[in-house]
């Protein structure tokens, strides 16, 4: 699919959203309640403008010498008899994925809630290669059924209400009507637990990859994520390479702050750090652990220099909750498994700018999820950069060239900006540059502009 392509179905997908009342309704109340518990969160900080300042000082520590903090954490890693693998791409990650399950025989994994691995479409690899891969967080569980990808980076689910669920797993798991949330979560609960047994492999992400101790952190709500992570006899990890830190000290820093911003809890009720396969002397445990170091385009972001920090995202979800255009047009919109501002930020990156250059037109600029990002992303400054490349690169059309060209000069001469009168400038504009009221309502000018009233009022 070409960028225009894209663009257009973007705007169609959006179109469709922003006009669904129901869908408005639904985004807005779950928003609602997270807007409504994380201020209690913050209170836990007693300042909390210098801990986010802090953590963005770690990240960019980390950044700025990422080559070394990775190997760091890989010879830590194998140390204890952990195996890392590097990736380059999407497909080369699949390649390794697939080899250690037939080396396994597996037919089954476990899998908990990353978004690395919708980043590369694992589910859809893995069936197609005849292995079974079940969702065990929730609200993958749910859009895993529904054959969705998932709609918000912390919540999947956020687009379906209750009644929504309890539809769908009458539909696809034959239960009784009308359920409520405690029964679906405990028929969710009992097919998953089945699975666990019959799983040789369990597939998990990373959110903080730690150097000096070579271990991988996960945070979660279900403790879903240290089953997939101990009950298999192999544990596959599988991440992107900008989450590491330098130190397991920087825990204390980094996971109530992405408690706080992604749920508004103090912190997370399960909080695991797994420092590779089960030690002699350890009753439980994987024999054997794989930590996949996955590329896939983030070292476009690292080398440049520009938009370099926005690898120092969380992944706490918190810009996708402040931006008005994700409210209202979703995250399915987006066409692509990061949505949001930060999204719109890293995906002509991670992708190709010509093609995906158009998410980073749809923000309002308004810097509401810079002051939201719990680690001081300048989120609005680098939407602007990434346009301004699209155009240094010459994705833009010769139409929009030649109006930006025209728009220029105009406001660079005082005599054509009081040119002609009302009339014929709505007409120039709503006429001729229709593409601006393809989706706004028309321009009108009034009679006379501030400078001509300036000028009347002030005589000399």
């Amino acid at each position: 699919m070409t960028g225009k392509e894209q663009a257009h179905v973007f705007l169609e997908k959006s179109s469709i959203r922003a006009a669904d009342l129901d869908h408005r309704e639904k985004i807005n109340y779950n928003i609602g309640k997270y807007n409504a518990v994380v201020p209690q969160g913050k209170q836990q900080f007693d300042k909390i403008l210098l801990a986010r300042e802090r953590a963005k000082n770690i990240k960019w520590r980390s950044l700025e010498s990422l080559d070394q903090q990775l190997e760091r954490f890989e010879l830590a890693f194998t140390r204890r008899g952990g195996k890392i693998i590097w990736a380059e791409d999407g497909p080369g990650a699949l390649r390794e994925i697939l080899a250690i399950c037939k080396a396994k025989q597996c037919r089954a994994v476990v899998k908990s809630k990353s978004m690395v691995t919708e980043e590369i479409h694992l589910n859809a690899f893995l069936k197609e290669n005849g292995i079974e891969s079940l969702e065990t967080d929730l609200g993958e569980y749910i859009q895993q059924l529904d054959n969705e990808p998932p709609y918000h980076i912390v919540t999947p689910a956020m687009h379906k209400s209750k009644e929504d669920i309890a539809r769908l797993f009458h539909e696809k798991l034959n239960t009784a009507p009308g359920l409520s949330p405690a029964e679906l979560t405990g028929i969710a609960r009992q097919n998953m637990r089945a699975k666990y047994p019959e799983a040789s492999v369990g597939i998990t992400g990373a959110n903080f990859i730690i150097a000096d101790t070579g271990s991988i952190a996960l945070t979660e709500n279900e403790g879903n994520g240290r089953l997939c992570a101990s009950y298999p006899k192999t544990h596959i990890v599988i991440t992107g390479i900008e989450k590491v830190i330098p130190s397991l000290t920087d825990l204390a820093l980094f996971w109530p702050l992405l408690a706080t911003f992604g749920t508004g809890q103090r912190v997370t009720s399960y909080n695991s750090v797994i420092s590779g396969p089960r030690q002699p002397g350890e009753y439980d445990g994987p024999d054997e652990m794989y930590v996949i170091l996955l590329d896939n385009g983030r070292s476009n972001i690292l080398a440049n220099t520009r938009i370099r920090e926005s690898l120092y995202c969380i992944r706490c979800g918190a810009c996708l909750n402040a931006c008005p255009v994700y409210k209202n047009i979703g995250g399915h919109s987006y066409g692509t498994t990061y949505s949001g501002p930060i999204g719109a930020v890293i995906t002509p990156h991670l992708r190709d700018l010509g093609e995906w250059k158009h998410l980073s037109y749809a923000s309002s600029l308004c810097g509401n999820c810079t002051e939201v990002c719990a680690v001081r992303i300048n989120l609005h400054e680098i939407l602007l950069e990434n346009r301004h490349e699209a155009v240094q690169q010459g994705t833009t059309g010769w139409m929009e060239k030649m109006a930006w060209k025209g728009w220029n000069q105009a406001s660079l001469h005082r005599k054509w900006m009081n040119m002609g009168n009302a009339k014929i400038k709505n007409w120039f504009m709503n006429r001729v540059f229709r593409g601006w009221n393809r989706q706004r309502a028309d321009l009108h000018f009034p009679e006379k502009s501030f400078n001509q009233r300036w000028l009347e009022k002030h005589k000399p």
